[in-house]
């Protein structure tokens, strides 16, 4: 038997990039002391998210253009930072890409050797539309786990995100998100919050749906208007959750020999054999 050990990161990530990339060495030896060979971060673990969200597509939005996150270029320091950090580890960290004039909600897959891939978000929430663009693709990359796909944070809502990157491969996909809690109906307790429970479902379904290993992590605490709900977790290609840290901070670590259980997965149910793509794009067809 063969085993991987994954782990994804609950935490509070803020503007501060030296704080962020300290906090990053910490997590990092934390786990290279469990023996992680993956280690998912938040999404915007270099700089920050957006400290208030919505009101997008209607062209007002009150964040002020000094309070947004650092724009970082993919071949900057702070990525070769990470690099640095990661040695023989593969990390997928969250940061604001600037790639000429424009700037893209992204996350970077990096070892030792540098940044193997970087996934542009590709779906927005309300908001994120008047400082980013949107990505448009998705595409799955082979790391020293295996076969790794990456999401980030909305992406999750949507299922043909994951179904692509499983239809391309991956045995892994990652997802880092700064998901809040509801702003609306707003529970006490952000354990009881029904955007936290829309998280967890989200983690496993997409888990479930597509066989494949989920690693799930997010912001913690609060930033501007926003309260994160936490709930790292690992998800097995069955749905069930094998390490979640619940709505604080921390770190959920799993063992998983990869290969076998997405090949005892795969052969005991088909969802990616026994699908009907012909019938799907004359859905498509009939209603352009």
């Amino acid at each position: 038997m063969t085993t991987t050990t994954l782990a994804a990161v609950a935490g509070s990530f803020g503007r501060d990039v030296e704080d962020n990339l300290a906090a990053i060495a910490h997590h990092v030896a934390a786990a290279r002391e469990r023996g992680v060979s993956l280690l998912a971060l938040p999404e915007a673990c270099l700089g920050g998210y957006l400290s208030v969200l919505g009101r997008g597509r209607d062209g007002s939005h009150d964040e002020a253009p000094e309070s947004l996150p650092p724009a970082m270029d993919v071949d900057g320091p702070e990525l070769r930072r990470v690099s640095a950090l990661a040695r023989d580890m593969t990390l997928v960290v969250g940061f604001c890409e600037l790639d000429g004039p424009d700037r893209y909600n992204s996350a970077a897959v990096v070892t030792g050797d540098g940044v193997l891939h970087v996934h542009r978000k590709v779906h927005q929430p309300l908001g994120e539309d008047l400082h980013y663009l949107a990505g448009d693709r998705f595409r799955a990359v082979d790391t020293p786990v295996g076969r790794l796909g990456t999401l980030i944070c909305y992406d999750k809502a949507f299922p043909e995100s994951a179904r692509a990157l499983a239809l391309d491969g991956a045995e892994v996909v990652t997802c880092i998100s700064a998901w809040p809690a509801s702003r609306t109906a707003t529970a006490g307790d952000v354990a009881e919050d029904r955007w936290r429970h829309r998280f967890d479902l989200f983690d496993r379904a997409r888990a479930l749906e597509n066989q494949v290993v989920w690693v799930s992590a997010n912001q913690t605490g609060t930033f501007g208007s926003l309260r994160f709900v936490g709930n790292a977790k690992v998800v097995g290609p069955g749905g069930d959750v094998r390490a979640e840290t619940g709505t604080g901070a921390g770190m959920a670590v799993a063992e998983v020999d990869l290969a076998a259980e997405l090949d005892t997965a795969r052969r005991a149910m088909f969802h990616l054999r026994d699908r009907r793509p012909e019938t799907y794009d004359a859905l498509e067809a009939a209603r352009a």
